[in-house]
């Protein structure tokens, strides 16, 4: 029971380490000069590949590393290929829309998961989660609004729902094909984003100030992060880590805020509202359900 006891400690801290970690993510965007957003997906991405690689080799070994890349098979390359338009997107929408309105719509992947499983495999959805996704949609659709009207970029918030339904997607495939593993996957990830963004940048240089931040970027915000997150989700049940994963939509505006002074407008703080209280109601009840005799969560 003690070790039970010492491996959920564990896993909150490192999975609350990694949304701390990468609601920072818009903070450092902020500060690049750098205009070209390909350029900036280059060189944060080729950092996080060697980030998650190393992190890979040191953890696993060479032997194991290889077998894990080898055994995810096609399940595996969806995901990545989710995670590449994850990253690249987020890049691209920091440039048209605020910081808050990407990470707020990104609070509620969860349910959109949810809705897609019921959408393509049928499966049972209840009550609570089906009002809970009319929630998350209409406080979506709150902050979306707020582009028709002028107030930011529809390009911007567009960018943001792809961003929310690819990853909702790599939730759904990881789902119905276990034997995907996480680490791997994401590397792939970064690495198809790397190789997109290096036909399609202009040009890879950049000056040392922003070389420092795009190392920031990719190894210590993305790759760090991750590296946090994949250790700890496996410690914890998975409504608990998806409950304290709600941190980083939380602090990442805030933090833009407070460093930037980048306020978000009234319909992005009202869909927001929205959306957290309908996530956190949920995860909340489930969390209620099923933690009274918690299981740790599948590596």
């Amino acid at each position: 029971m003690t070790g039970q006891v010492h491996d959920r400690r564990n896993g909150t801290l490192l999975v609350l380490g990694s949304a701390t970690v990468w609601s920072f993510a818009g903070v450092i965007a902020r500060f690049l000069s750098v205009t070209d957003s390909w350029v900036v997906v280059f060189w944060r991405s080729l950092f996080a590949t060697i980030f998650l690689l190393c992190f890979m080799l040191r953890r696993e070994g060479p032997r194991r590393t290889t077998d894990l890349f080898v055994s995810m098979g096609w399940a595996g390359v969806g995901v990545g290929m989710c995670f590449a338009i994850c990253s690249t997107a987020f890049v691209a929408a920091l440039a048209y829309t605020t910081v808050a309105n990407v990470m707020l719509i990104q609070a509620g992947v969860p349910l959109i998961a949810a809705l897609m499983t019921f959408l393509l495999f049928r499966e049972r959805v209840g009550t609570s989660t089906w009002a809970a996704i009319a929630a998350v949609i209409a406080g979506v659709g709150i902050m979306v609004s707020a582009s028709l009207g002028g107030q930011v970029s529809p390009m911007g918030d567009g960018l943001a729902l792809l961003i929310a339904v690819a990853m909702a997607t790599a939730i759904v495939i990881t789902r119905r094909h276990s034997e995907v593993a996480m680490m791997p996957a994401v590397c792939l990830g970064t690495l198809m984003a790397g190789t997109l963004a290096a036909v399609m940048a202009p040009s890879y240089e950049v000056n040392a100030r922003d070389g420092v931040l795009l190392f920031m970027f990719g190894s210590l915000n993305l790759g760090l992060g991750m590296a946090f997150f994949v250790s700890g989700v496996r410690l914890i049940p998975a409504a608990l880590a998806a409950l304290i994963g709600v941190a980083e939509p939380m602090l990442g505006p805030l933090w833009v805020w407070l460093i930037h002074n980048e306020v978000p407008g009234v319909r992005t703080l009202i869909g927001g509202a929205v959306v957290f209280i309908a996530l956190v109601a949920h995860l909340g009840w489930q969390f209620k359900q099923r933690g009274r005799s918690p299981q740790p969560v599948a590596g």
